[in-house]
């Protein structure tokens, strides 16, 4: 469902996307880890066309934002916008008509309050139902595990889960590891802007896990614990 071919992106002199090759098929859960710098969000915003780059990004969707909800790592909101009227904003963007939010809030979210005064958590959950709301072809999910509650979690595995049984392409960045284990298809250890290993079966994730895990303890041991 999106191809990308000798992708490339630099900010000034820095390099941070170096020729990357990977293909992207629906009713898949792909994820993609690595180290923090490694270019995890900068792969992801130039998918959703929010960065320039060089290389080609194609999708049978076409043009593929229209098809393609962005969970960002950080959802910023206006100072005074309640989460219904940011679940109507994002709802009439995209043509569609809804009002009953309140019968689709999964994560019990207070929608009359600002939506600025929502924790991180809140907040995360909130873009996630506009996200969803959307009624998209391709998700990618930024982190969408940091900050959020375990019932959340649980129920965010759910509905990537049910998104993949609808044929929905999911590429998903997270630091946990062990979450990304569970939920998704294929994981890609992108290293430095390129991808360096990639894999579905056990061995090929636990060489994986080796690798991220790997120089952590040069300067010293867990003796000391």
């Amino acid at each position: 469902m999106i191809s990308i071919r000798e992708l490339h992106k630099k900010y000034g002199r820095n390099t941070v996307l170096r020729g990357i090759d990977l293909d992207f098929d629906g009713g898949r859960v792909y994820g993609i880890v690595g180290h923090n710098g490694a270019g995890k969000t900068t792969l992801f915003n130039c998918i959703a066309g929010l960065e320039t780059y060089d290389g080609e990004i194609s999708s049978a969707h076409q043009p593929l934002k229209d098809y393609l909800g962005y969970l960002e790592t950080n959802p910023q909101y206006l100072s005074h916008m309640t989460g219904w009227e940011y679940l109507k904003l994002v709802s009439t963007a995209r043509g569609i008509q809804e009002e009953e939010f309140e019968k689709r809030n999964i994560f019990q979210l207070p929608l009359n309050e600002y939506a600025s005064t929502y924790s991180t958590g809140m907040k995360k959950k909130l873009a996630l139902m506009g996200v969803l709301l959307r009624r998209n072809e391709v998700f990618i999910l930024d982190e969408p595990f940091n900050g959020v509650d375990l019932r959340s979690n649980l129920l965010v595995v759910d509905v990537i889960n049910k998104l993949k049984a609808q044929g929905k392409l999911i590429l998903i960045s997270s630091h946990i590891f062990m979450v990304l284990r569970e939920v998704c298809d294929e994981i890609h250890l992108l290293e430095a802007g390129k991808f360096v290993m990639g894999g579905r079966t056990a061995t090929e994730i636990e060489a994986m896990e080796t690798r991220l895990k790997s120089g952590l303890h040069q300067s010293g041991t867990l003796d000391w614990i």
